[in-house]
């Protein structure tokens, strides 16, 4: 008989144990990958949306702190208290570019949505958008919005469609192209209609800056903070606050993942034990009839691997499944922003690295098991009953 059928016949032999330790891998792996999902690319879509505000300061109310800097950068609702005059004030600066953004939620089919106030063509030319379809707003004061890509094809919305912002019905004047930020799931209205709706008049959310010269920023940084009363915040300091806050989302996640993998290969290795002390006397006639210790060992390591691989196998795919399913249904909030985004890291790299990482997990579980099997004498395994 040859390795392969003797370890199918030993995994076999117990079907019931066989299933549910195959099982404990199986939800482990499914856990750490779904975790792993849910959490991945954090930090590259941080970097992404931070490259997005295209900013190398940032006006913020005064006494904000970083929770508020990741609003910035995931289109969550900000306190408007910075005023027309500050914001006049940053901007006679010489030197650099400061434009104004009234940040706040709305919903459109009971779905949070972000709406942002902007000077149109400001914005445009700062952002560097450009039109997918439809037309953009004609001058400061247009009524109507613009909506980015995803958002309309989420919603079904295309140049002439309405869309309700706080019981008004606007005109959908254009989409879009495809940022890969925010940008593409915000609402977009001239800041004067956007103060209007909100009942905000002549107040914005924050001011980006984009200096002239880049080895001056803390200089301009000076020169703001002496203008007007407010805090700012280099897009560098934004992006190390947000990461330290969100990193400890995907540490989180990665503890909870590394306990569930742990739990399973102890069920590998309480699973190996028992099989082997089960097959005392099998293990006697293979080394009678001339298997060496090393043999041994590899026949138990390799049935504890062909656990990890089919484990994993099953796992990745339900794990991929719970993290697709889960991500719409996660609390929509500052700090989980990132995780909702983070579905696109579905990739095929990480479902073969977790399926190599299950089976390297349940051989090192196989281990201790294996080096007992391969060290009993032939004469004490035979007559074992």
């Amino acid at each position: 008989m040859t390795p392969s059928k003797l370890v199918f016949k030993s995994l076999t032999r117990r079907k019931g144990r066989f299933v549910f330790t195959l099982l404990g891998i199986m939800v482990g792996m499914a856990s750490f990958v779904t975790f792993m999902a849910l959490g991945g690319s954090l930090k590259s879509q941080i970097e992404r949306e931070s490259a997005a505000l295209g900013a190398n300061l940032v006006v913020t109310p005064k006494g904000s702190c970083a929770y508020e800097q990741v609003s910035i950068l995931t289109g969550e609702q900000l306190p408007t208290n910075i005023t027309k005059d500050e914001v006049a004030a940053i901007r006679s600066i010489e030197g650099m570019q400061a434009i104004p953004y009234l940040a706040e939620r709305s919903a459109i089919d009971n779905r949070p949505v972000s709406v942002m106030g902007i000077l149109p063509e400001e914005t445009k030319t700062f952002k560097s958008w450009t039109l997918a379809q439809g037309d953009y707003f004609l001058e400061e004061y247009s009524d109507g919005a613009v909506v980015g890509s995803v958002l309309a094809e989420q919603f079904g919305l295309t140049p002439g469609s309405d869309v309700r912002i706080r019981g008004t019905e606007i005109k959908v004047l254009g989409v879009l192209q495809e940022t890969g930020g925010k940008d593409d799931l915000t609402v977009f209205l001239s800041l004067p209609v956007a103060q209007q709706l909100y009942d905000q008049k002549d107040l914005v959310s924050y001011v980006a800056v984009r200096v002239d010269r880049l080895d001056e920023v803390e200089l301009y940084a000076n020169k703001i903070k002496d203008k007007v009363a407010l805090g700012v915040v280099s897009d560098k300091q934004m992006r190390s606050s947000v990461l330290s806050i969100v990193g400890t989302v995907n540490m989180t996640l990665q503890m909870i993942a590394a306990v569930a993998i742990l739990a399973a290969a102890f069920g590998i290795v309480n699973t190996m034990m028992t099989a082997t002390y089960e097959r005392k006397r099998e293990i006697g006639i293979l080394q009678a009839m001339g298997a060496t210790r090393n043999g041994v060992f590899r026949l138990f390591l390799f049935e504890s691997g062909i656990y990890g691989l089919f484990g994993g196998l099953g796992g990745a795919v339900l794990g991929g499944l719970a993290a697709v399913f889960a991500t719409p249904l996660i609390s929509q909030n500052a700090a989980t922003s990132f995780v909702k985004g983070s579905q696109n890291s579905l990739d095929p790299v990480m479902f073969v690295g977790a399926i190599l990482f299950s089976t390297l997990v349940a051989m090192i579980a196989g281990l201790y098991p294996a080096i007992k099997a391969s060290k009993l004498s032939p004469v004490e395994a035979i007559s074992y009953e």
